[in-house]
Protein backbone atom coordinates (compact mmCIF):
# COMPACT_ATOMS: atom_id res chain seq x y z
CA UNK A 1 0.00 0.00 0.00
CA UNK A 2 2.72 2.46 1.01
CA UNK A 3 4.56 1.98 -2.31
CA UNK A 4 1.60 3.12 -4.41
CA UNK A 5 2.49 6.85 -4.43
CA UNK A 6 5.83 5.91 -6.02
CA UNK A 7 4.59 3.48 -8.69
CA UNK A 8 4.45 6.02 -11.52
CA UNK A 9 7.94 7.42 -11.00
CA UNK A 10 10.34 7.29 -13.93
CA UNK A 11 13.80 5.84 -13.42
CA UNK A 12 15.25 9.37 -13.61
CA UNK A 13 12.88 10.58 -10.91
CA UNK A 14 13.81 7.67 -8.67
CA UNK A 15 17.50 8.41 -9.16
CA UNK A 16 16.99 12.11 -8.39
CA UNK A 17 14.92 11.30 -5.30
CA UNK A 18 17.66 8.92 -4.20
CA UNK A 19 20.25 11.68 -4.58
CA UNK A 20 18.01 14.08 -2.64
CA UNK A 21 17.67 11.56 0.19
CA UNK A 22 21.44 11.10 0.31
CA UNK A 23 21.86 14.87 0.62
CA UNK A 24 19.30 14.93 3.45
CA UNK A 25 21.17 12.04 5.10
CA UNK A 26 24.40 14.02 4.90
CA UNK A 27 22.58 17.05 6.35
CA UNK A 28 21.43 15.17 9.46
CA UNK A 29 24.53 12.95 9.76
CA UNK A 30 26.28 15.14 12.40
CA UNK A 31 23.52 14.38 14.91
CA UNK A 32 24.20 10.64 14.64
CA UNK A 33 27.98 10.76 14.12
CA UNK A 34 28.79 13.36 16.79
CA UNK A 35 25.99 12.67 19.25
CA UNK A 36 26.25 14.99 22.25
CA UNK A 37 29.35 16.58 20.72
CA UNK A 38 27.14 18.14 18.04
CA UNK A 39 26.39 21.86 17.98
CA UNK A 40 22.67 22.66 17.96
CA UNK A 41 20.54 25.75 18.40
CA UNK A 42 20.36 27.31 21.86
CA UNK A 43 17.54 29.86 21.44
CA UNK A 44 14.11 28.30 21.94
CA UNK A 45 15.72 24.88 21.85
CA UNK A 46 18.42 23.93 24.38
CA UNK A 47 17.28 26.82 26.58
CA UNK A 48 13.72 25.48 26.70
CA UNK A 49 12.00 22.77 24.67
CA UNK A 50 14.58 20.02 25.03
CA UNK A 51 14.48 20.32 28.80
CA UNK A 52 10.67 20.54 28.82
CA UNK A 53 10.51 17.18 27.04
CA UNK A 54 13.10 15.66 29.36
CA UNK A 55 11.43 16.93 32.54
CA UNK A 56 8.06 15.66 31.43
CA UNK A 57 9.42 12.27 30.35
CA UNK A 58 10.99 11.83 33.81
CA UNK A 59 8.14 13.32 35.82
CA UNK A 60 5.66 10.48 35.90
CA UNK A 61 3.04 13.05 34.84
CA UNK A 62 2.97 12.44 31.08
CA UNK A 63 -0.74 11.73 31.32
CA UNK A 64 -2.93 13.39 33.92
CA UNK A 65 -6.59 14.35 33.97
CA UNK A 66 -6.00 17.41 36.13
CA UNK A 67 -3.56 20.30 35.90
CA UNK A 68 -1.13 18.96 38.48
CA UNK A 69 2.14 20.67 39.33
CA UNK A 70 5.74 19.63 38.74
CA UNK A 71 7.80 20.57 41.82
CA UNK A 72 11.12 20.83 39.91
CA UNK A 73 10.31 24.30 38.55
CA UNK A 74 9.10 27.52 40.30
CA UNK A 75 7.87 25.53 43.33
CA UNK A 76 5.24 23.88 41.15
CA UNK A 77 4.96 24.41 37.40
CA UNK A 78 1.44 23.68 36.09
CA UNK A 79 1.43 20.51 33.99
CA UNK A 80 -0.47 22.37 31.22
CA UNK A 81 2.62 24.53 30.60
CA UNK A 82 4.44 21.50 29.17
CA UNK A 83 3.78 19.49 25.99
CA UNK A 84 0.86 17.09 25.69
CA UNK A 85 1.24 13.48 26.68
CA UNK A 86 0.08 12.66 23.16
CA UNK A 87 3.04 14.52 21.66
CA UNK A 88 5.28 12.05 19.82
CA UNK A 89 8.42 13.94 20.87
CA UNK A 90 7.58 13.36 24.53
CA UNK A 91 7.67 9.63 23.93
CA UNK A 92 10.89 9.84 21.96
CA UNK A 93 12.46 11.48 25.02
CA UNK A 94 10.92 8.80 27.21
CA UNK A 95 12.36 6.00 25.04
CA UNK A 96 15.73 7.49 24.08
CA UNK A 97 18.36 9.76 25.53
CA UNK A 98 17.72 13.45 24.67
CA UNK A 99 20.27 13.76 21.86
CA UNK A 100 19.09 10.58 20.15
CA UNK A 101 15.48 11.72 20.41
CA UNK A 102 16.50 15.07 18.96
CA UNK A 103 18.32 13.44 16.03
CA UNK A 104 15.35 11.21 15.22
CA UNK A 105 13.03 14.21 15.33
CA UNK A 106 15.24 16.21 12.98
CA UNK A 107 15.37 13.33 10.50
CA UNK A 108 11.61 12.75 10.49
CA UNK A 109 11.01 16.48 10.08
CA UNK A 110 13.17 16.73 6.95
CA UNK A 111 11.81 13.58 5.35
CA UNK A 112 8.25 14.84 5.86
CA UNK A 113 9.25 18.23 4.46
CA UNK A 114 10.82 16.68 1.35
CA UNK A 115 8.09 14.21 0.44
CA UNK A 116 5.29 16.57 1.43
CA UNK A 117 6.56 19.37 -0.79
CA UNK A 118 7.38 16.96 -3.62
CA UNK A 119 3.91 15.39 -3.68
CA UNK A 120 2.26 18.78 -3.33
CA UNK A 121 4.14 20.18 -6.33
CA UNK A 122 3.87 17.01 -8.41
CA UNK A 123 0.12 16.52 -7.99
CA UNK A 124 -1.16 20.07 -7.66
CA UNK A 125 1.27 22.64 -9.05
CA UNK A 126 3.60 21.22 -11.73
CA UNK A 127 2.08 18.11 -13.27
CA UNK A 128 4.27 17.96 -16.36
CA UNK A 129 6.50 14.87 -16.27
CA UNK A 130 9.19 16.90 -18.00
CA UNK A 131 9.44 19.32 -15.07
CA UNK A 132 9.65 16.85 -12.19
CA UNK A 133 13.26 17.90 -11.68
CA UNK A 134 11.84 21.22 -10.51
CA UNK A 135 9.51 19.48 -8.05
CA UNK A 136 12.30 17.34 -6.61
CA UNK A 137 14.78 20.24 -6.47
CA UNK A 138 12.38 22.66 -4.78
CA UNK A 139 11.34 19.94 -2.32
CA UNK A 140 14.96 19.21 -1.44
CA UNK A 141 15.66 22.90 -0.88
CA UNK A 142 12.60 23.12 1.38
CA UNK A 143 13.81 20.10 3.37
CA UNK A 144 17.20 21.75 3.95
CA UNK A 145 15.74 24.85 5.59
CA UNK A 146 16.95 25.76 9.10
CA UNK A 147 13.57 24.89 10.58
CA UNK A 148 12.92 25.74 14.21
CA UNK A 149 13.86 22.33 15.69
CA UNK A 150 11.10 22.04 18.27
CA UNK A 151 8.42 22.87 15.72
CA UNK A 152 8.72 19.37 14.22
CA UNK A 153 5.98 19.20 11.55
CA UNK A 154 4.37 22.50 12.57
CA UNK A 155 6.09 24.14 9.58
CA UNK A 156 7.85 21.28 7.78
CA UNK A 157 4.65 19.22 7.63
CA UNK A 158 2.34 21.86 6.15
CA UNK A 159 2.91 20.82 2.49
CA UNK A 160 2.29 17.17 3.36
CA UNK A 161 -0.96 18.02 5.14
CA UNK A 162 -2.07 20.28 2.28
CA UNK A 163 -1.36 17.56 -0.28
CA UNK A 164 -3.45 15.03 1.67
CA UNK A 165 -6.35 17.44 2.07
CA UNK A 166 -6.33 18.40 -1.60
CA UNK A 167 -6.31 14.75 -2.66
CA UNK A 168 -9.25 13.97 -0.37
CA UNK A 169 -11.04 17.06 -1.67
CA UNK A 170 -10.45 15.94 -5.25
CA UNK A 171 -11.09 12.21 -4.92
CA UNK A 172 -13.81 12.19 -2.26
CA UNK A 173 -14.81 8.72 -1.12
CA UNK A 174 -12.25 7.11 -3.44
CA UNK A 175 -9.34 8.89 -1.70
CA UNK A 176 -6.62 6.48 -0.64
CA UNK A 177 -6.50 5.38 2.95
CA UNK A 178 -2.91 6.58 3.41
CA UNK A 179 -4.07 10.20 3.03
CA UNK A 180 -6.35 9.71 6.01
CA UNK A 181 -3.69 7.91 8.03
CA UNK A 182 -1.18 10.69 7.34
CA UNK A 183 -3.64 13.38 8.45
CA UNK A 184 -4.30 11.33 11.56
CA UNK A 185 -0.60 11.07 12.43
CA UNK A 186 0.53 14.67 11.76
CA UNK A 187 -1.15 16.11 14.91
CA UNK A 188 1.07 13.94 17.11
CA UNK A 189 4.17 15.48 15.52
CA UNK A 190 3.08 19.12 15.34
CA UNK A 191 1.76 22.00 17.38
CA UNK A 192 -1.87 23.05 17.00
CA UNK A 193 -1.59 26.59 18.38
CA UNK A 194 1.56 27.47 16.42
CA UNK A 195 0.35 26.76 12.89
CA UNK A 196 -2.30 24.11 12.40
CA UNK A 197 -5.10 26.12 13.99
CA UNK A 198 -4.61 28.58 11.12
CA UNK A 199 -4.12 25.81 8.58
CA UNK A 200 -7.38 24.08 9.52
CA UNK A 201 -9.17 27.43 9.45
CA UNK A 202 -7.95 27.91 5.86
CA UNK A 203 -9.08 24.38 4.96
CA UNK A 204 -12.48 25.16 6.45
CA UNK A 205 -12.66 28.33 4.36
CA UNK A 206 -11.82 26.31 1.22
CA UNK A 207 -14.61 23.87 2.06
CA UNK A 208 -17.07 26.74 2.59
CA UNK A 209 -16.12 28.40 -0.72
CA UNK A 210 -16.54 25.07 -2.50
CA UNK A 211 -19.98 24.68 -0.94
CA UNK A 212 -21.08 28.15 -2.03
CA UNK A 213 -19.57 27.84 -5.51
CA UNK A 214 -20.74 24.29 -6.30
CA UNK A 215 -24.09 24.49 -4.50
CA UNK A 216 -23.28 21.21 -2.75
CA UNK A 217 -21.09 20.22 0.17
CA UNK A 218 -18.09 17.94 0.04
CA UNK A 219 -18.72 16.07 3.26
CA UNK A 220 -15.73 13.78 2.80
CA UNK A 221 -13.43 16.79 2.70
CA UNK A 222 -15.24 18.27 5.69
CA UNK A 223 -14.85 14.98 7.57
CA UNK A 224 -11.09 15.07 7.03
CA UNK A 225 -10.93 18.61 8.46
CA UNK A 226 -13.13 17.61 11.41
CA UNK A 227 -11.05 14.48 12.06
CA UNK A 228 -7.78 16.36 12.26
CA UNK A 229 -9.29 19.12 14.41
CA UNK A 230 -10.74 16.53 16.78
CA UNK A 231 -7.38 14.79 17.16
CA UNK A 232 -5.75 18.12 17.98
CA UNK A 233 -8.43 18.90 20.57
CA UNK A 234 -7.99 15.51 22.22
CA UNK A 235 -4.22 15.82 22.11
CA UNK A 236 -4.32 19.28 23.74
CA UNK A 237 -7.11 18.55 26.20
CA UNK A 238 -5.15 19.84 29.19
CA UNK A 239 -4.06 23.09 27.51
CA UNK A 240 -7.56 23.79 26.20
CA UNK A 241 -9.09 23.09 29.60
CA UNK A 242 -6.63 25.45 31.30
CA UNK A 243 -7.29 28.18 28.71
CA UNK A 244 -11.07 28.15 28.70
CA UNK A 245 -12.07 26.67 32.04
CA UNK A 246 -11.07 27.02 35.66
CA UNK A 247 -7.45 25.89 35.84
CA UNK A 248 -6.58 26.80 39.41
CA UNK A 249 -4.23 29.62 38.43
CA UNK A 250 -4.19 32.85 36.45
CA UNK A 251 -1.59 32.59 33.72
CA UNK A 252 1.05 35.27 33.28
CA UNK A 253 -0.22 35.47 29.68
CA UNK A 254 -3.27 37.32 30.98
CA UNK A 255 -0.95 40.25 31.71
CA UNK A 256 0.81 40.31 28.35
CA UNK A 257 1.15 43.82 26.98
CA UNK A 258 2.66 43.25 23.54
CA UNK A 259 2.07 45.45 20.54
CA UNK A 260 3.20 49.05 20.88
CA UNK A 261 4.99 49.50 17.56
CA UNK A 262 4.41 52.69 15.62
CA UNK A 263 2.93 52.61 12.12
CA UNK A 264 6.37 53.34 10.66
CA UNK A 265 8.00 50.52 12.63
CA UNK A 266 5.22 48.16 11.58
CA UNK A 267 5.87 48.93 7.92
CA UNK A 268 9.60 48.31 8.47
CA UNK A 269 8.80 45.00 10.18
CA UNK A 270 6.58 44.03 7.25
CA UNK A 271 9.45 44.44 4.82
CA UNK A 272 11.92 42.74 7.16
CA UNK A 273 9.73 39.66 7.48
CA UNK A 274 8.89 39.60 3.75
CA UNK A 275 12.53 39.83 2.70
CA UNK A 276 14.29 37.88 5.45
CA UNK A 277 11.69 35.96 7.45
CA UNK A 278 11.41 35.32 11.18
CA UNK A 279 13.88 33.38 13.33
CA UNK A 280 11.35 30.56 13.76
CA UNK A 281 10.38 30.22 10.08
CA UNK A 282 13.42 31.18 8.03
CA UNK A 283 12.96 30.50 4.31
CA UNK A 284 16.25 32.02 3.11
CA UNK A 285 14.37 33.64 0.23
CA UNK A 286 16.24 36.92 -0.19
CA UNK A 287 19.39 35.91 -2.03
CA UNK A 288 18.04 33.60 -4.77
CA UNK A 289 14.31 32.93 -4.50
CA UNK A 290 13.08 36.53 -4.62
CA UNK A 291 15.22 37.42 -7.69
CA UNK A 292 14.07 34.21 -9.41
CA UNK A 293 10.43 35.08 -8.79
CA UNK A 294 11.00 38.63 -10.03
CA UNK A 295 12.68 37.33 -13.18
CA UNK A 296 9.82 34.87 -13.74
CA UNK A 297 7.30 37.71 -13.54
CA UNK A 298 9.30 39.69 -16.10
CA UNK A 299 9.58 36.65 -18.38
CA UNK A 300 5.86 35.96 -18.03
CA UNK A 301 5.04 39.54 -19.02
CA UNK A 302 7.39 39.32 -22.01
CA UNK A 303 5.83 36.01 -23.14
CA UNK A 304 2.31 37.25 -22.38
CA UNK A 305 1.78 34.53 -19.77
CA UNK A 306 -0.57 35.03 -16.84
CA UNK A 307 1.03 33.32 -13.78
CA UNK A 308 -2.09 33.54 -11.62
CA UNK A 309 -0.98 31.12 -8.92
CA UNK A 310 2.52 32.52 -8.64
CA UNK A 311 1.20 36.07 -8.36
CA UNK A 312 -1.53 35.07 -5.90
CA UNK A 313 0.82 33.19 -3.58
CA UNK A 314 3.45 35.92 -3.80
CA UNK A 315 0.89 38.56 -2.78
CA UNK A 316 -0.51 36.27 -0.10
CA UNK A 317 2.94 35.99 1.49
CA UNK A 318 3.23 39.76 1.51
CA UNK A 319 -0.14 39.99 3.23
CA UNK A 320 1.04 37.46 5.81
CA UNK A 321 4.06 39.66 6.53
CA UNK A 322 1.78 42.69 6.77
CA UNK A 323 -0.52 40.89 9.21
CA UNK A 324 2.41 39.62 11.28
CA UNK A 325 3.97 43.07 11.57
CA UNK A 326 0.76 44.95 12.30
CA UNK A 327 -0.29 42.48 14.98
CA UNK A 328 2.28 44.37 17.08
CA UNK A 329 1.03 47.78 15.96
CA UNK A 330 -0.13 50.11 18.76
CA UNK A 331 -3.48 50.51 16.99
CA UNK A 332 -4.41 46.95 18.00
CA UNK A 333 -4.13 47.73 21.70
CA UNK A 334 -7.77 48.78 21.92
CA UNK A 335 -8.75 45.26 20.82
CA UNK A 336 -6.15 43.46 22.94
CA UNK A 337 -7.09 45.46 26.03
CA UNK A 338 -10.75 44.50 25.70
CA UNK A 339 -10.71 40.99 24.20
CA UNK A 340 -8.73 38.54 26.32
CA UNK A 341 -8.06 35.98 23.59
CA UNK A 342 -6.56 38.71 21.37
CA UNK A 343 -4.09 39.47 24.15
CA UNK A 344 -3.18 35.92 25.20
CA UNK A 345 -3.16 34.19 21.79
CA UNK A 346 -0.64 35.19 19.13
CA UNK A 347 -2.62 35.51 15.90
CA UNK A 348 0.54 36.70 14.13
CA UNK A 349 1.83 33.13 14.04
CA UNK A 350 0.06 32.53 10.76
CA UNK A 351 3.38 33.76 9.31
CA UNK A 352 4.59 30.17 9.87
CA UNK A 353 3.00 29.52 6.45
CA UNK A 354 5.77 31.62 4.84
CA UNK A 355 8.42 28.95 4.09
CA UNK A 356 6.05 26.53 2.36
CA UNK A 357 4.58 29.32 0.25
CA UNK A 358 8.01 30.64 -0.73
CA UNK A 359 9.09 27.24 -2.02
CA UNK A 360 5.88 26.71 -3.94
CA UNK A 361 6.52 30.11 -5.53
CA UNK A 362 10.13 29.11 -6.19
CA UNK A 363 8.98 25.97 -8.02
CA UNK A 364 6.35 27.83 -10.04
CA UNK A 365 8.91 30.47 -11.05
CA UNK A 366 11.41 27.79 -12.07
CA UNK A 367 8.72 26.06 -14.14
CA UNK A 368 8.14 29.29 -16.09
CA UNK A 369 11.87 29.67 -16.71
CA UNK A 370 12.16 25.97 -17.67
CA UNK A 371 9.37 26.16 -20.23
CA UNK A 372 9.55 29.65 -21.69
CA UNK A 373 13.23 30.54 -21.87
CA UNK A 374 16.04 29.43 -24.11
CA UNK A 375 18.34 27.19 -22.07
CA UNK A 376 15.65 27.41 -19.39
CA UNK A 377 16.14 23.81 -18.27
CA UNK A 378 19.82 24.37 -17.55
CA UNK A 379 19.18 27.71 -15.83
CA UNK A 380 16.45 26.17 -13.63
CA UNK A 381 18.73 23.32 -12.57
CA UNK A 382 21.58 25.73 -11.82
CA UNK A 383 19.25 27.85 -9.66
CA UNK A 384 18.09 24.77 -7.73
CA UNK A 385 21.68 23.73 -7.11
CA UNK A 386 22.56 27.28 -6.05
CA UNK A 387 19.74 27.42 -3.49
CA UNK A 388 20.62 24.00 -2.06
CA UNK A 389 24.30 25.00 -1.96
CA UNK A 390 23.26 28.11 -0.04
CA UNK A 391 21.15 26.10 2.42
CA UNK A 392 23.33 23.09 3.17
CA UNK A 393 25.92 25.01 5.27
CA UNK A 394 23.05 26.22 7.47
CA UNK A 395 22.84 22.80 9.12
CA UNK A 396 23.12 23.21 12.88
CA UNK A 397 26.57 21.68 13.29
CA UNK A 398 28.14 23.98 10.73
CA UNK A 399 26.17 27.10 11.63
CA UNK A 400 26.54 27.02 15.40
CA UNK A 401 30.12 25.78 15.45
CA UNK A 402 30.99 28.92 13.48
CA UNK A 403 29.14 30.97 16.10
CA UNK A 404 31.30 29.22 18.71
CA UNK A 405 28.34 28.22 20.86
CA UNK A 406 28.69 25.20 23.19
CA UNK A 407 27.94 21.69 22.00
CA UNK A 408 25.06 19.77 23.53
CA UNK A 409 27.45 18.10 26.00
CA UNK A 410 29.21 21.36 26.83
CA UNK A 411 25.99 23.31 27.28
CA UNK A 412 24.43 20.98 29.85
CA UNK A 413 27.84 20.08 31.38
CA UNK A 414 26.57 17.14 33.43
CA UNK A 415 29.88 16.19 35.12
CA UNK A 416 30.36 19.76 36.35
CA UNK A 417 26.90 20.10 37.82
CA UNK A 418 27.17 16.65 39.38
CA UNK A 419 30.14 18.01 41.34
CA UNK A 420 28.01 20.93 42.53
CA UNK A 421 25.27 18.56 43.70
CA UNK A 422 27.82 16.38 45.50
CA UNK A 423 29.29 19.44 47.22
CA UNK A 424 25.89 20.59 48.48
CA UNK A 425 25.31 17.03 49.64
CA UNK A 426 21.53 17.15 49.99
CA UNK A 427 18.70 15.79 47.91
CA UNK A 428 18.02 18.42 45.19
CA UNK A 429 14.34 18.41 46.12
CA UNK A 430 15.23 19.84 49.55
CA UNK A 431 16.66 23.13 48.27
CA UNK A 432 16.05 25.63 45.46
CA UNK A 433 18.52 27.36 43.15
CA UNK A 434 18.59 30.22 40.63
CA UNK A 435 21.15 30.84 37.89
CA UNK A 436 23.02 33.97 36.83
CA UNK A 437 24.78 34.22 33.49
CA UNK A 438 23.31 30.90 32.38
CA UNK A 439 19.95 29.63 31.22
CA UNK A 440 18.08 28.02 34.15
CA UNK A 441 17.28 25.01 31.96
CA UNK A 442 20.91 23.91 32.42
CA UNK A 443 20.28 23.46 36.14
CA UNK A 444 16.89 21.87 35.41
CA UNK A 445 18.46 19.40 32.97
CA UNK A 446 20.89 18.38 35.71
CA UNK A 447 18.20 17.67 38.27
CA UNK A 448 18.20 20.90 40.30
CA UNK A 449 14.93 22.40 41.49
CA UNK A 450 14.88 25.96 40.14
CA UNK A 451 12.97 29.11 41.04
CA UNK A 452 13.78 30.64 37.64
CA UNK A 453 12.59 29.27 34.33
CA UNK A 454 11.52 29.82 30.75
CA UNK A 455 8.01 28.56 29.96
CA UNK A 456 5.00 29.50 27.87
CA UNK A 457 2.68 29.77 30.84
CA UNK A 458 2.96 29.93 34.61
CA UNK A 459 1.06 31.61 37.45
CA UNK A 460 0.93 35.41 37.22
CA UNK A 461 1.14 35.50 41.01
CA UNK A 462 4.55 33.80 40.87
CA UNK A 463 5.80 36.19 38.20
CA UNK A 464 4.89 39.14 40.42
CA UNK A 465 6.68 37.56 43.39
CA UNK A 466 9.76 36.79 41.31
CA UNK A 467 9.83 40.36 40.02
CA UNK A 468 10.58 41.56 43.54
CA UNK A 469 13.81 39.56 43.42
CA UNK A 470 15.14 41.24 40.27
CA UNK A 471 13.39 44.63 40.55
CA UNK A 472 16.63 46.46 41.30
CA UNK A 473 18.31 45.21 38.11
CA UNK A 474 15.20 45.88 36.02
CA UNK A 475 15.15 49.49 37.22
CA UNK A 476 18.67 49.95 35.86
CA UNK A 477 17.67 48.76 32.37
CA UNK A 478 14.45 50.13 30.77
CA UNK A 479 14.73 47.58 27.95
CA UNK A 480 14.93 44.64 30.36
CA UNK A 481 12.11 46.08 32.44
CA UNK A 482 9.91 46.38 29.36
CA UNK A 483 10.92 42.86 28.26
CA UNK A 484 9.95 41.41 31.64
CA UNK A 485 6.76 43.39 32.20
CA UNK A 486 5.20 43.20 28.74
CA UNK A 487 6.08 39.55 28.06
CA UNK A 488 8.03 37.90 30.86
CA UNK A 489 8.15 34.32 29.60
CA UNK A 490 11.74 34.22 30.86
CA UNK A 491 11.78 34.38 34.64
CA UNK A 492 15.54 34.95 34.78
CA UNK A 493 17.89 36.48 37.30
CA UNK A 494 18.41 39.50 35.06
CA UNK A 495 21.59 41.55 35.26
CA UNK A 496 21.38 45.00 33.68
CA UNK A 497 24.97 44.97 32.42
CA UNK A 498 24.40 41.56 30.82
CA UNK A 499 21.21 42.53 29.02
CA UNK A 500 19.58 39.58 27.25
CA UNK A 501 22.81 37.61 27.14
CA UNK A 502 22.77 34.40 29.15
CA UNK A 503 25.91 32.58 27.97
CA UNK A 504 28.82 33.68 30.13
CA UNK A 505 31.50 31.03 29.83
CA UNK A 506 34.79 30.96 31.71
CA UNK A 507 36.44 32.72 28.76
CA UNK A 508 34.17 35.75 29.22
CA UNK A 509 33.08 35.98 32.82
CA UNK A 510 33.95 39.46 33.99
CA UNK A 511 32.60 39.99 37.50
CA UNK A 512 29.39 41.84 38.31
CA UNK A 513 30.53 44.87 40.25
CA UNK A 514 27.21 45.71 41.88
CA UNK A 515 24.36 43.26 41.68
CA UNK A 516 21.04 44.74 42.82
CA UNK A 517 18.82 41.82 43.75
CA UNK A 518 16.49 41.36 46.73
CA UNK A 519 17.89 38.35 48.54
CA UNK A 520 15.17 38.61 51.20
CA UNK A 521 12.51 38.14 48.52
CA UNK A 522 14.59 35.32 47.04
CA UNK A 523 14.73 33.61 50.42
CA UNK A 524 10.98 34.01 50.85
CA UNK A 525 10.48 32.17 47.54
CA UNK A 526 12.61 29.37 48.97
CA UNK A 527 15.91 30.28 47.33
CA UNK A 528 18.92 28.62 48.93
CA UNK A 529 21.71 28.85 46.34
CA UNK A 530 22.78 30.93 43.36
CA UNK A 531 24.65 29.20 40.55
CA UNK A 532 26.51 32.03 38.88
CA UNK A 533 28.65 31.83 35.75
CA UNK A 534 30.40 35.06 36.79
CA UNK A 535 31.81 36.33 40.12
CA UNK A 536 29.60 38.69 42.15
CA UNK A 537 31.83 41.31 43.78
CA UNK A 538 29.27 42.66 46.26
CA UNK A 539 28.04 39.24 47.42
CA UNK A 540 28.74 40.03 51.09
CA UNK A 541 26.53 43.14 50.96
CA UNK A 542 23.75 41.02 49.46
CA UNK A 543 23.89 38.52 52.29
CA UNK A 544 25.47 35.77 50.24
CA UNK A 545 28.27 33.37 51.09
CA UNK A 546 30.65 32.15 48.43
CA UNK A 547 30.68 28.40 49.04
CA UNK A 548 33.01 27.20 46.29
CA UNK A 549 34.02 27.43 42.63
CA UNK A 550 33.71 24.60 40.12
CA UNK A 551 35.44 24.14 36.79
CA UNK A 552 36.41 21.38 34.35
CA UNK A 553 38.97 21.83 31.60
CA UNK A 554 36.78 20.39 28.83
CA UNK A 555 33.59 22.28 29.76
CA UNK A 556 32.85 25.98 29.14
CA UNK A 557 31.43 27.02 32.51
CA UNK A 558 33.01 28.15 35.73
CA UNK A 559 30.38 27.92 38.43
CA UNK A 560 30.46 30.19 41.47
CA UNK A 561 28.20 28.69 44.14
CA UNK A 562 26.69 31.27 46.50
CA UNK A 563 24.53 30.36 49.51
CA UNK A 564 21.66 32.70 50.38
CA UNK A 565 22.04 33.39 54.12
Amino acid sequence: MWSKPFNNFSILNKVLIGIALLIIAAYVAPYFLLGEDAHIRVHDNMDSNIVWYKLLAESGQIFTLTDTHLPNVINGLPRSALPSGFDAMVWMYALFDPMTAYAIGQTLMRLAAFFGMYFLLKHHAIRSDKQQVVCIGAALAFALLPFWPSGMLSIAGLPLALHCFLMIRREGKSAKIYYWITLGLIPFFSNFVLSFVFFLAVMGLVWLIDWIRNKRSNWVFFSAIAMMATIYIVKNYLLIFSMFFESGFTSHRNALDLGHNSFERSMELTLENFLYGHTHDLAEQFLIILPVIGFAFALAAYRNIKPYWLLSLFCFNFLLSLWYAFWYWEGWRIVKDNVMVANTFNFARIHFFDPAIWYICFALALAIIWKHMRLGKIIAIVLIVAQCYHLFPLNEENKYSEFDTPTFKEFYAEPLFEEVKEYIGEDPSSYRVVSIGMHPTIAQYNGFYTLDTYNNSFPLEYKEAFREVVAGELEKSPSLENYFDTWGGRLYMYVAEHGENYLFTKDRNDPIEKLDINTTALKELGGDYILSAVPIENYVELGLTLESEFEKADLPWEIFLYRVD
